[in-house]
């Protein structure tokens, strides 16, 4: 089983906000997931990526691969060396 990590669209029309999940890549876009790792919020100023960073890393750790968009945002969150 390939498993993505990857944004759940939820939210109003022209008010997206976002689940950050862990899922099967066969299951659709909005479908069943394994499990919910945080939120992503766009509207917001400041930082709206909400994520339980350990359960990300285990997750990519157990060789989950992020999307493209949820790969840039994790590069953005990442401490500054």
């Amino acid at each position: 089983m390939a498993v993505r990590i990857r944004m759940q669209r939820r939210g109003s029309k022209k008010k997206p906000f976002y689940a950050v999940v862990a899922a099967d890549s066969r299951m659709p876009r909005d479908g069943r997931f394994l499990e919910k790792l945080g939120t992503y919020d766009p509207r917001l100023e400041t930082d709206g990526l909400n994520l339980n960073m350990d359960r990300v890393n285990h997750w990519i750790g157990m060789g989950a691969q992020p999307s493209d968009p949820l790969a840039k945002l994790l590069k953005s969150k990442e401490p500054s060396a």
